[in-house]
């Protein structure tokens, strides 16, 4: 077994799924079921629409045009928060547990489909009781809680634009995200729990909405007693769903309407905020989720994400509520107050189905095999990861230690502006450590050159979808021109911005980043966004940063700093500016190491090169240098 392992390793072998997982897959043979799906791709997207979930009125078209200028569903009218829970709550699954929340500190929060729509529409005419309405932007600042899950149901269920902003993120990453959405409303908790500590959030959005001429109204989450005191303009939020009717109707939304904004770092500039449409999004998403997993009817499915990033919109909560599923969420440290809590956790709820990321599974190695192997596991028929590269070491420790063989690890690659799984391996497919799969059906993707030429078996280049889905990000909010570059860099195809090799099987290798947005524990930040906290501190006149590699967290920042006359390099200063940027963009952004230098690689016109800093740090050929300035 080990001489096998070694050959998985090298990237030369396939690990087989159980034959009664693959037989009973919702997709059991790939390549037949890809071949008919991309022969009649709209009819394939027009049968998903009319099976899988409800529209008020049905839709007239599948499709219209193609790339950046796609239309779907034209005609249909619908609502996804109705998919999510009415259809639910009014029917067989009313009883049936929607989700089930944990704490930290062991709380237990269980919510059927009917009481889930009950509080969810309370929010919803609490929010219009605020004068909020179809259209409106709403931030939701909020920690991993039934609040905020309801928070973006209510303003799915309105028409109410909402945009979730990752509650570990500081006050100016927040302030951004706020002005660029125009938003009218802050929703947000007073705190969060992370390893026992409560972490203040109502002091980070206090600073955030200083000064904004746009927030009428700050909605507050209030967990702690006593009670914080509220200041004018805040409202309490039991207070606020109290004033709602359990009976607050579904908006009326036609499938292009606008659904939420999610921000995601760039390399260069302000962050993006994709923004989401009502059916696309909901047709796309919920189908491949449950392919994806082979989410079955009386399935447990715990998604380790969170509500701020693409991940935990569209398959912890939007993607699983529409299909009927039962989620478990959790708040806190996957390693607290244990390093066995998570398996203790899938044991007794009988987990069958879980998704995380590879940054917990170097997580989980770390702390050792004899964790997971204390719990009975046997609940747990399939593992899905996603947010980075899942090295094959990693992979092969989960298959044997978590999975302990019975059934498969698998790779998955998207990104927030593809919305949804979009290459990998499905359940019915051998895994190949070290490669994220295949394209999904309805997904055409390839790895080509810049002159837009596929690349030949292990050559790198980027990594491109052609055509068209109906999940897929519709624009940058306020910015057209910089979502339709993403279609430019190879002329009519989708630039993911990631390099990629394919082998003569079409298994996909994602190698990273093309640019320099950093991928932290899956989170990806801005190289720009962390210099930009580093120079507003007063000691600072330029800052570069780079990622280098981490065995946990996949990258880490290290930063590159020339201080202002007046100013002495030591431990002190650099601790300071760690902090300083924890405060401004949040934990996850904080750079691990700090250097001082004299200076920084530039081209002459003035340009930081970081992958020279990159390639010195890490002993590699820095390329051309002939840009470089003397």
């Amino acid at each position: 077994m080990e001489a096998q392992f070694a050959q998985l390793l090298q990237g030369g072998g396939r690990i087989a799924p159980p034959p009664e997982l693959a037989g009973s897959a919702h997709v059991t043979d790939y390549d037949a079921y890809y071949e008919q799906v991309m022969a009649d791709l709209e009819g394939y997207w027009g049968r998903v629409a009319r099976e899988e979930v409800d529209w008020f009125r049905p839709f007239d078209r599948v499709v219209e045009g193609d790339g950046p200028n796609a239309r779907w569903f034209l005609g249909g009218q619908t609502n996804i928060c109705y998919n999510a829970l009415d259809r639910h709550a009014d029917g067989a699954r009313r009883n049936r547990a929607a989700l089930i929340w944990l704490g930290e500190d062991g709380e237990e929060r269980i919510f059927t489909y009917a009481m889930l729509r009950r509080q969810v529409a309370r929010l919803a005419g609490g929010l219009k009781e605020l004068g909020v309405r179809k259209g409106d932007r709403v931030i939701i600042y909020m920690p991993l809680t039934p609040e905020g899950i309801m928070a973006t149901l209510a303003c799915a269920r309105i028409g109410a634009i909402h945009s979730v902003v990752y509650a570990g993120l500081g006050a100016g990453a927040l302030r951004q995200r706020i002005e660029d959405a125009g938003a009218k409303v802050v929703l947000c908790a007073d705190v969060g729990y992370r390893r026992g500590r409560r972490i203040d959030l109502k002091s980070i959005v206090d600073e955030a909405v200083e000064g904004n001429p746009h927030v009428e109204h700050v909605v507050v989450h209030r967990r702690v007693s006593p009670a914080l005191e509220l200041q004018e303009g805040e409202t309490d939020f039991a207070e606020l769903m109290s004033r709602g009717s359990p009976d607050t109707p579904c908006e009326v939304m036609d499938s292009e309407d606008w659904l939420f904004i999610l921000y995601t770092s760039g390399s260069t500039g302000k962050p993006k905020g994709t923004a989401y449409t009502h059916g696309g999004y909901m047709v796309g998403t919920t189908h491949l989720w449950r392919i994806a997993c082979d989410i079955k009817e009386n399935d447990i499915y715990w998604c380790t994400s969170d509500i701020g990033w693409i991940v935990g919109h569209s398959i912890m909560v939007y993607g699983p509520l529409v299909n009927g599923s039962t989620i478990l969420v959790r708040e806190g440290a996957p390693d607290y107050p244990h390093p066995g809590i998570v398996w203790e956790i899938v044991e007794r709820y009988q987990v069958n189905k879980l998704y995380t990321a590879p940054t917990a599974v170097r997580m989980f190695m770390r702390m050792g095999e004899e964790h997971p192997r204390r719990y009975d596991l046997s609940s747990l028929k399939l593992m899905v990861c996603a947010g980075e590269p899942l090295n094959p070491e990693a992979q092969l420790w989960a298959y044997e230690h978590i999975m302990q063989r019975r059934g498969p690890v698998l790779d998955n690659w998207w990104q927030t502006e593809t919305a949804a799984p979009t290459i990998g391996t499905l359940p019915c497919m051998d895994a190949k450590p070290g490669r994220a799969g295949r394209p999904f059906p309805g997904i055409r993707a390839e790895v080509l050159d810049h002159e837009g030429r596929p690349v030949p078996p292990g050559k790198g280049g980027l990594l491109c979808l052609r055509g068209a889905w109906p999940h897929m990000f519709r624009t940058i909010w306020g910015d057209r021109p910089r979502y339709e570059a993403y279609w430019q860099t190879v002329p009519g195809v989708y630039t993911s911005g990631d390099v990629a090799t394919v082998d003569e099987d079409g298994y996909i290798s994602v190698l990273g980043r093309a640019d320099d947005v950093l991928n932290v524990a899956g989170h990806r930040i801005g190289t720009a966004d962390v210099e930009s906290a580093l120079v507003s501190h007063p000691a600072v006149g330029e800052a570069a940063v780079i990622g280098k590699p981490d065995p946990v967290k996949g990258e880490a920042i290290k930063a590159f700093v020339i201080l202002r006359k007046g100013h002495e390099p030591s431990d002190q200063l650099a601790h300071a500016l760690i902090s300083h940027v924890r405060h401004e963009l949040g934990a996850i952004a904080a750079p691990a190491e700090i250097a001082f230098v004299p200076s920084l690689p530039k081209t002459r016109s003035g340009k930081i090169m970081r992958r020279v800093l990159k390639a010195q740090e890490l002993g590699l050929d820095p390329g051309d240098l002939t840009t470089i300035e003397e």
